[in-house]
């Protein structure tokens, strides 16, 4: 009799359907609804002008090791804009260090990132791509400073290019 009962909990178990399954139709149906950005290229042409980890990153949304990044204990007085297009992204006077190994922003420069939703690793984290190209570029988190805008924009360093002031 406990036989039974436990194969038809099994069956009944694996026949629900599952919260993944709900993810992979989220995530089709976000695919569906991708923009079309101003700077738009072949994945061929990404290749052709973008390091390996930058096309790792920018374009297959990869994360690059964490107290890696060259840009990560820049102190110079400048612009962090997108390795993909250049566009403007954040600038140095709202970096902060957050000890997490990535490059901080406390905020972007409005209007030039774009920001949605992924579930990749099991919940929903803001994602932040380039508004011009669509390049992935790190996710933001309300753990930033308070004093500030509290919002931690958590960026690949191999997503952004730094143009120091007076080099623009």
């Amino acid at each position: 009799m406990i036989n039974k009962i436990v194969i038809a909990l099994c069956i009944l178990i694996s026949g629900c359907k599952g919260i993944s399954q709900e993810k992979e139709v989220a995530m089709e149906a976000q695919k569906k609804q991708e923009k079309t950005f101003a700077v738009s290229k072949t994945d061929d042409q990404w290749r052709k002008e973008l390091s390996d980890m930058q096309y790792y990153i920018l374009r297959r949304a990869g994360t690059e090791n964490a107290f890696t990044s060259e840009l990560l204990n820049n102190k110079e007085s400048g612009v962090y804009v997108c390795a993909g297009c250049g566009t403007e992204l954040f600038r140095s006077d709202h970096k902060f260090d957050s000890g997490t190994g990535w490059p901080s922003f406390d905020r972007e420069i409005d209007g030039n990132v774009a920001f949605s939703t992924d579930h990749k690793i099991g919940y929903a984290r803001t994602e932040e791509h380039c508004a011009t190209c669509g390049g992935h570029l790190g996710h933001v988190f309300k753990d930033g400073p308070r004093n500030t805008t509290g919002e931690r924009h958590c960026i690949n360093g191999a997503a952004l290019k730094f143009i120091a002031d007076g080099n623009k």
